[in-house]
């Protein structure tokens, strides 16, 4: 009897997250949970739990670029997310990786964690900005991310279409402007620039919301590498993200996970 066939292979390009909530960490459980077979590149490992990150250190470019070829050379994606980068160096490191990978790429563009301790030195913006972007099929930032990157501060749902135009200057063929820092729904804006796509859900009164943007982005790539549409793979994503902030756990003193086990029936956490 003859093996049953791989499913669709993600990869995660990312920090550790030592508390499982966000990071490599929560994208391998979202890939899981979406029937993919999720695969990493560590960039770095924190110390990190529900109240912040106490440490971060990156790791040395060719030991990233080592995890890479030894994934994609052997096993092959079907798509690739990026998250925590870290420095300059990794990012152009990256960047130079996919650039020669020709699957879709999700860009997580990670500037700060949730409780706002920086993963993303100041002088790696630039590099973001020139080299990562470009080669984005969908980029991600949340508010404060899309300030860092474009200088500008999004106050209203109506800025939100100004922010995705000043990230598209970079080059991705998609942006994704996640407003759930905005008072009321949680609406986020998809554009390529001419379609437009408002993503709406109910704002749930749940503080525990550790590793929400790495779940999404890590949705996003898994539903591409099913062969999905950017608008299906997006609309798809936020409905699993939604779930999981809704059951979204306490867990430590701090910020609780999003639970990545919500829609997985009996068994699941939220069975």
């Amino acid at each position: 009897m003859s093996a049953p066939a791989a499913p669709p292979r993600v990869l995660t390009v990312a920090g550790s997250d030592s508390g499982g909530g966000a990071g490599i960490q929560a994208d391998l459980k979202t890939m899981l949970a979406l029937g993919v077979h999720g695969m990493s590149v560590i960039t770095a490992v924190t110390a990190q739990n529900s109240v912040g990150v106490q440490g971060a250190w990156e790791l040395p470019v060719e030991a990233v670029r080592a995890q890479y070829r030894s994934v994609v050379d052997d096993i092959g994606v079907q798509a690739v997310k990026t998250g925590m980068l870290a420095s300059a160096e990794l990012v152009e490191a990256v960047a130079g990786l996919l650039a020669g990978t020709g699957v879709p790429v999700v860009v997580d563009p990670v500037g700060v964690s949730k409780h706002g301790d920086p993963l993303l030195a100041a002088s790696a913006l630039d590099s973001v900005r020139t080299k990562l972007l470009p080669l984005a099929t969908v980029a991600t930032p949340n508010l404060d991310e899309t300030a860092q990157l474009t200088g500008v501060r999004v106050e209203s749902e109506e800025q939100l279409r100004e922010a995705a135009a000043a990230v598209l200057a970079h080059g991705p063929r998609w942006v994704l402007i996640k407003g759930g820092h905005l008072p009321g729904d949680a609406v986020d804006l998809l554009t390529d620039g001419v379609e437009e796509h408002w993503l709406r859900a109910p704002r749930y009164d749940n503080r525990h919301t550790h590793g929400t943007g790495c779940t999404l982005a890590s949705a996003i790539a898994a539903q591409l590498a099913k062969g999905h549409s950017v608008p299906e793979a997006v609309a798809a994503a936020k409905r699993y993200v939604t779930g999981a902030i809704a059951a979204g756990f306490a867990l430590g003193a701090g910020i609780g996970p999003v639970d990545h086990a919500w829609d997985l029936g009996p068994g699941g956490h939220a069975a």
